[in-house]
């Protein structure tokens, strides 16, 4: 029985991950600061058939530690401060967690078990304000923000250990994943979330946004620039993905996408259509919400994922957005019942 040890897994990518490994059957640990794992979170349900160590990825003793005693086969790096338009009011703790501590885990690595295979979660917001139309392995990364320079920083740390230590590493540069697991204050769960309310007549939403609104007050959506286009893909496909990049003789980097591009209009047009409403109707561009810089319009060019992994996306984004738009009317049914017996 394999061990694999992953980190971040009570996130989206995490419980996903661990969901699949144990299809496979491997032995799960999951490193987990304690207030993640004690509240509800998106692993609670594999409780009892995974292994929780308690640590911060930003400790290098925590680290450590769950290296030398678990001595996994596997270890997925998926711990993130993930929301990059955050990471400019947080871009000292972005740079701790999404950069030196993979490097933390890289030396812990090295010191106790170096044939372990690493797998490190790189990300498309790397290639920035990239001039390509498309990218792939060999394109130039040009961050705009904290969250993708930090994310650049251990990539290429990655890429040095590997070539200097001849460790097994290998990055997924992965492009936009969704699913139903999304925390709200994601920009496709905003709009799943919004497209609920509308669907249920619900005007002012009991969840807020990151100003402390309602996320819809009097029937409407606030978002930010509406032509932002991304390559938004289904998070089970990517940790599918993640494996089979581990399951390789030689440790590389892989670019994986869709290869579609989508724009926030496309996002609303789909997500408020699945519900027979007109987006143009219930959502509107707030300046306030606009980044200081945003990326170009990145498109993943997955080939070497389909030739050398044999990875392809198996869900539509237009399948992708109408599960999670369901998955937030069942979530809002709730409310609703309780508003009409108060």
């Amino acid at each position: 029985m394999k061990r694999a040890l992953i980190t971040g897994i009570t996130g989206q990518d995490g419980s996903y991950l661990a969901e699949f490994l144990l299809q496979q059957g491997y032995e799960i640990f999951g490193l987990a600061r304690q207030e993640s794992w004690y509240r509800t979170n998106f692993a609670s349900h594999l409780a009892g058939k995974i292994n929780i160590l308690f640590g911060d990825v930003t400790e290098g003793v925590d680290i450590a530690t769950a290296v030398q005693d678990v001595k996994p086969d596997e270890i997925y790096n998926l711990a993130s401060q993930s929301r990059p338009g955050e990471s400019w009011s947080r871009a000292a703790e972005t740079l701790q967690v999404n950069g030196l501590a993979a490097v933390r885990l890289f030396e812990a690595v090295r010191h106790a078990c170096p044939g372990t295979k690493i797998y490190h979660a790189s990300s498309s917001e790397m290639f920035g304000q990239t001039t390509t139309d498309v990218q792939d392995e060999l394109t130039p990364f040009n961050p705009v923000n904290p969250y993708a320079a930090a994310k650049t920083y251990a990539h290429q740390m990655a890429r040095i250990y590997r070539d200097s230590y001849h460790i097994y590493i290998a990055s997924g540069i992965l492009f936009n994943h969704e699913s139903e697991r999304r925390p709200l204050h994601f920009l496709t769960q905003k709009v799943a979330y919004g497209a609920a309310c509308a669907a249920l007549g619900i005007r002012n939403s009991p969840d807020r946004n990151e100003r402390g609104r309602p996320i819809v007050e009097d029937g409407k959506l606030a978002l930010g620039n509406l032509e932002v286009a991304r390559d938004w893909g289904y998070a089970p496909d990517f940790v599918r993905a993640m494996w089979l990049i581990l399951q390789q003789d030689q440790p590389s980097d892989f670019v994986i996408g869709t290869g579609k591009l989508h724009t926030l209009r496309d996002l609303c047009e789909v997500a408020y259509q699945s519900v027979g409403r007109d987006w143009q109707k219930c959502v509107f561009s707030d300046p306030v919400l606009v980044r200081p810089l945003e990326p170009g319009k990145t498109v993943a060019n997955p080939s070497k994922a389909k030739r050398i992994l044999g990875w392809v996306p198996s869900v539509s984004f237009e399948e992708m957005v109408g599960r999670m738009v369901r998955a937030q009317i069942h979530r809002l049914q709730h409310f609703v019942q309780t508003e009409a017996e108060s």
